[in-house]
């Protein structure tokens, strides 16, 4: 019997398509009309071609903000994804506990990223944070407003306490979509922990991780709020990412030109990076 297909569903979610095409849209060719001209004031523009873009790829302040970037991206996968994992495994699955748990863990995913950045550069200051205070107390020479090491640590340690939360949840959702009868056969064959984790758990997490990994790439390389409430970029330059690095090129300095240009680049490497995890993520369920 031949298949009928209603496409009029599509016109439910046509006015949302839209909304988002146009909010989308707009903005990015505004970006894309500032990256090829210059101006001097008064709305004048001029045409430059591609020369932001040539100038952007031959600064180095563009390369070691990119840099910055990708080590901070490469930290928080390398904490936030096994310690998500981790939490996940050993939550339980039943009683009174599970709401508890869920709760304790949405938490800091309900507070602002500004007011993220607030709590912890009031928590790590010496004179009055709880942890600078008590750091200063066992006689360590803790101060991330002057030590570039000291800043570095504090905002990956801020970031592994406001989204490791999100990772925990996305892999507690696969476990508990796991059927009891795998657990029960796994028990009777007399496997080890591992083994389950191994073989049972860990590839009927493979799609939320790979949720989970691309979400947390994105947001820990768009990173902008938290660590520029806490240190400003500082010490130095020693946390300025890319973000912090293109909001002082286009407000501070009102650079319009080489900001739309280190955006669209910025914006082209998110895409290609994301995909390229995308890919190698799933090239096993491919070649399966």
């Amino acid at each position: 019997m031949q298949k009928t297909w209603n496409n009029k569903a599509w016109f439910l979610v046509l006015p949302v398509l839209l909304l988002v095409a146009f909010s989308a849209a707009i903005p990015l060719m505004t970006v894309v009309n500032y990256s090829v001209q210059d101006t001097f004031g008064n709305n004048e523009f001029f045409w430059a071609g591609t020369d932001w873009f040539v100038q952007t790829l031959h600064s180095d302040r563009f390369w070691e903000a990119l840099e910055r970037n990708l080590l901070f991206s490469f930290i928080i996968l390398a904490l936030e994804i096994p310690l998500g994992i981790f939490i996940a495994l050993n939550m339980p699955k039943k009683g009174i506990g599970v709401p508890v748990c869920l709760v304790l863990m949405a938490l800091p995913l309900l507070i602002p990223w500004n007011v993220v950045g607030t709590i912890w550069q009031v928590f790590g200051r010496v004179d009055i944070g709880l942890l600078g205070h008590t750091l200063d107390g066992l006689g360590l020479d803790y101060n991330y407003v002057r030590d570039p090491v000291d800043a570095w640590v504090t905002v990956i340690v801020m970031d592994v306490w406001h989204w490791t939360s999100l990772v925990v949840l996305l892999c507690y959702a696969g476990l508990v979509s796991i059927p009891d009868a795998y657990y029960q056969a796994a028990k009777i064959d007399g496997a080890s922990r591992w083994s389950v984790f191994r073989y049972i758990q860990l590839p009927k997490m493979k799609r939320v991780l790979l949720i989970a990994v691309l979400l947390r790439f994105m947001d820990s390389f768009m990173i902008y709020t938290e660590p520029f409430v806490v240190t400003g970029g500082g010490p130095g330059n020693s946390t300025t990412f890319l973000s912090i690095d293109l909001v002082k090129m286009a407000v501070g300095q009102f650079d319009l030109g080489p900001a739309a240009a280190m955006s669209i680049i910025y914006f082209l490497i998110i895409l290609l990076l994301s995909w390229i995890f995308y890919t190698v993520m799933t090239s096993s369920d491919a070649n399966a």
